[in-house]
């Protein structure tokens, strides 16, 4: 037989037997598996090696198991064991499709019969390729809105039928069923199968998620399977199956692998369960639970009936006493129409209070504008009476002027038209006369002889007679 160190391709050779057999002395399984591991452990001693973390697990002791494959893609696999004094000792959080570089001893497991490496130091180099890839579009899909908090849809309190995606032959598909059996046996299952595991499997979990908002028969849909690596599960973390989760219809709780495996599905479900199994109970009601909030429910409706019931017996016993007695019944309404007929007089002598206050009001201002109406005319008819005084041509002849008149009473304005000889009727504040006109000047020409008249001041003031 022959045995290589993983990407050394140096041989070291051991006893070969012919025909099976070793000269002289046969080997117990327990012997030759020893006596490989002294070989190894003499031959190698310490290696280092660099690879992708896969299928990372932390027991409840502190030991950590996980595989390192090959990172240059060789179909290359090498399980490795890492124990709770050099766990402890990690600055980093080892987790799945993480570049690694471990140091340790190369030994066999001899319960398997495989070989393993017993990792002393572990360092990280860089994300694998598969989890760079996982967290590249996980960007990009929380980029386009698919994970946000805001488009999450909460879940119906009581369904009445359950979709189930996952596979037929799947231990998830037994363990939905048990939790769903134990908490709600009342409700339907409908299970719509589909591969969870290859490269076949992304195109039909979309079939079987279209397939349930199409029939539209169930009220929740629950996209589940069992743990696995980052390989394994890397179905659930498709483009296609996480946009077909986010576009669903019906609401989707997803459980995919184990409470530390995550994946994008999970992301943009309206729900995540860190199980199969917490996925259906998240989805279904306790059945028990429900028998008891509705036993509750039922004794707050009697006891609501009940006091309903009494309220209204009561009230009809007052009613029936009211009726049994119409003379109390004439009394009260005489009552009431006395309270009605005294607040109409009330009323009626408030209203006419306030009227004739307001007549009162009215008169008061009536009377004080006619006293100012009244002032206001004396005062303009005194004013008039000054003026009118001012105009008087007996004021105008008490200033020295005459008033002329011919023999026919008209008054004489202009000296033109006087004839020499005739005669006028002077008229003075204190008396009248008749004159004689001896001499008429006119235009500056002497038009007669004798001295010239006095002239007639008093036509230009006013021409009418007195």
């Amino acid at each position: 037989m022959h045995l290589y160190r993983s990407g050394a391709g140096l041989p070291m050779a051991l006893p070969e037997a012919t025909g099976g057999v070793v000269p002289g002395r046969a080997w117990s399984v327990a012997g030759l598996l020893l006596a490989v591991a002294d070989a190894l452990a003499s031959r190698l001693g310490a290696v280092t090696v660099r690879g992708e973390i896969s299928g990372f697990t932390r027991a409840a002791s502190g030991h950590c198991y996980f595989s390192l494959k090959d990172s240059e893609g060789q179909q290359a696999l090498l399980r490795c064991a890492m124990f709770r004094r050099a766990a402890g000792l990690l600055d980093f959080r080892p987790a799945d499709g993480q570049q690694v570089e471990l140091r340790g001893r190369i030994t066999v497991y001899e319960s398997r019969g495989e070989l393993q490496c017993v990792v002393e130091h572990l360092q990280r180099l860089g994300d694998g390729s598969l989890y760079e890839l996982f967290l590249k579009l996980k960007a990009r899909l929380a980029a386009a809105g698919l994970f946000d908090a805001q488009r999450k849809r909460p879940l119906p309190l009581h369904p009445r039928t359950v979709g189930v995606v996952t596979s037929l032959g799947a231990a998830a598909l037994h363990d939905v069923l048990t939790a769903i059996a134990r908490r709600a046996p009342q409700l339907q299952v409908v299970v719509y199968p589909c591969l969870v595991q290859g490269p076949e499997a992304p195109a039909q979990i979309v079939r079987a998620i279209g397939l349930a908002n199409a029939r539209l028969e169930a009220d929740v849909l629950i996209v589940c399977r069992g743990g696995g690596s980052l390989e394994d599960l890397w179905a659930f973390n498709d483009e296609a199956v996480v946009r077909a989760v986010a576009g669903s219809q019906l609401p989707v709780v997803c459980g995919v692998g184990h409470e530390t495996d995550t994946s994008l599905a999970e992301l943009a479900a309206d729900l995540r369960a860190p199980t199969p199994t917490a996925a259906a109970e998240l989805a279904t009601p306790l059945r028990s639970e429900a028998l008891a909030r509705l036993q509750a429910l039922a004794v707050a409706l009697q006891r609501a009936v009940g006091r309903r019931l009494d309220q209204q017996a009561q009230r009809l016993d007052r009613l029936a006493l009211q009726i049994g007695r119409p003379a109390r019944l004439l009394d009260q309404q005489a009552a009431r129409l006395d309270r009605l007929q005294a607040r109409q007089r009330q009323a009626a002598q408030q209203a006419l209070a306030l009227r004739q206050r307001r007549l009162d009001d009215l008169a008061q201002r009536l009377r004080a504008a006619l006293r100012q109406q009244v002032h206001g005319q004396g005062e303009q008819l005194a004013r008039l009476s000054l003026r009118l005084a001012a105009n008087d041509p007996r004021q105008v002849l008490s200033r020295g002027y005459a008033w002329l008149a011919d023999g026919q009473g008209r008054p004489v304005t202009r000296a033109a038209g006087l004839a020499v000889g005739s005669t006028l009727a002077a008229q003075w504040a204190d008396g009248r006369a008749e004159v004689q006109v001896l001499h008429v000047q006119a235009d500056g020409a002497a038009a007669g002889d004798g001295p010239a008249p006095a002239r007639p001041r008093a036509a230009r003031k006013r021409r009418t007679s007195p």
